[in-house]
């Protein structure tokens, strides 16, 4: 059974830091691109960070210097550590796969 499965989210305050966690399940092999976007209330969907297809990690320009995308040592888990975190940063984080999959999401919100 294909699941993406998020955690990490919550509340902080301006400033702080959170680290998000997905798992990728249903698959024998290695998923090599996979990552995460966000969504804000009434934006589009964005791009935060995610590992391409050949391994290298492509950062959403609001976001480089702040967050960094690492994978676990598990096989198809990756991290979100988000630091210096702004009220503007406030959405809800979804995990993504090459597969085409998407997580539940997990909110994270910053207050000021």
């Amino acid at each position: 059974q294909v699941r993406l499965v998020e955690s990490g989210g919550g509340l902080v305050q301006a400033g702080g830091s959170l680290r998000l966690s997905c798992a990728a399940s249903g698959s024998i092999f290695v998923i090599n691109a996979l990552g995460w976007y966000r969504q804000a209330p009434g934006k589009q969907r964005e791009l935060v960070a995610v590992f391409t297809t050949t391994g290298n990690t492509k950062y959403g320009d609001s976001v480089k210097g702040r967050f960094t995308i690492s994978r676990g040592n598990a096989k198809n888990t990756v991290f979100l550590q988000m630091n210096s975190l702004k009220p503007e940063d406030t959405a809800v984080y979804y995990c993504w796969d090459e597969r085409g999959y998407w997580g539940q999401g997990t909110q994270v919100t910053v207050s000021s």
